[in-house]
């Protein structure tokens, strides 16, 4: 580490007051380029440890970047890791205030419920299958706290990787009734598809994402906890949204889920 605790704290309070207040700011290693990975899992962590102070449940769990997709739409190399919280749930066919927001993106994922803990290191994907209840279709609303949602992985990981809302529903699947690989989705945006993909675009399988969380979490002496909700990251490129839109997305054999926008 490379930042300070104190460093580290205000950087947090910043963040998460731009999160808060709907407001951006420029990238934070454009004023601290020394910041390394620990310090950006720390402001993380800081970030997680100010909203449970206040009440806030921490919900589950969420990979990003993990498709190539949004690895060359954002120009970085690397899956990354973050917390979701209760006041980010929306129901299916709920609305989302933008007004709440500051430049929000849908993308469409896979999400899995966890029956047995998780611990890393050594978790691979038959693991998170014979540890996962069911799988079901997710809608994240990313909403980076970044200017222009310009970015680098330090960065966005320090910004809890741009976790802001998300909608789970659908029919949910066994992991063994179900090859996530090769099932197909379809997102709409306003009743026009936008985005197609295949659960494979995620690493080559979304259990995979859950794996290498299980690990992260396990370098830090922590685990993935049964009963947790896991957004396993985005299949396609990310949407932009705003007031007014609708959304929908389609899973193959697992129904749809929907949203707007107000």
């Amino acid at each position: 580490m490379n930042l300070d605790k104190a460093t580290i704290a205000k950087l947090a309070e910043h963040l998460e007051t731009c999160e808060l207040e709907a407001r951006d700011t420029p990238k934070i290693t454009d004023e601290y380029p020394q910041m390394d990975f620990e310090d950006a899992y720390a402001i993380q962590e800081a970030i997680k440890q100010r909203k449970i102070a206040r009440g806030t449940k921490i919900t589950g769990f969420k990979a990003g970047l993990t498709s190539h997709a949004k690895m060359k739409q954002m120009g970085v190399a690397m899956p990354v890791f973050g917390f979701i919280t209760d006041y980010g749930t929306i129901m299916d066919g709920g609305e989302v205030k933008t007004s709440e927001l500051i430049h929000p993106k849908v993308e469409p994922e896979i999400a899995f419920v966890t029956k047995a803990p998780l611990r890393g290191p050594g978790c691979h994907i038959a693991a998170v299958l014979a540890a996962t209840d069911f799988v079901l279709p997710g809608i994240e609303v990313i909403d980076s706290r970044y200017r222009d949602f310009k970015f680098d992985l330090k960065s966005v990981i320090a910004d809890n990787t741009s976790a802001a809302r998300y909608v789970v529903g659908g029919g949910i699947k066994s992991p063994s009734n179900v090859d996530m690989r090769t099932t197909g989705i379809v997102l709409e945006k306003n009743g026009e598809p936008v985005a197609f993909g295949a659960g494979a675009a995620v690493l080559n399988h979304p259990a995979t994402a859950i794996a290498m969380l299980a690990n992260h979490l396990g370098a830090r002496g922590e685990e993935i906890p049964a009963g947790s909700l896991i957004l396993s990251g985005g299949i396609t490129e990310a949407v932009a949204v705003k007031a007014g839109d609708a959304i929908t997305l389609r899973v193959q054999g697992m129904g749809s889920i929907s949203l707007r926008f107000v």
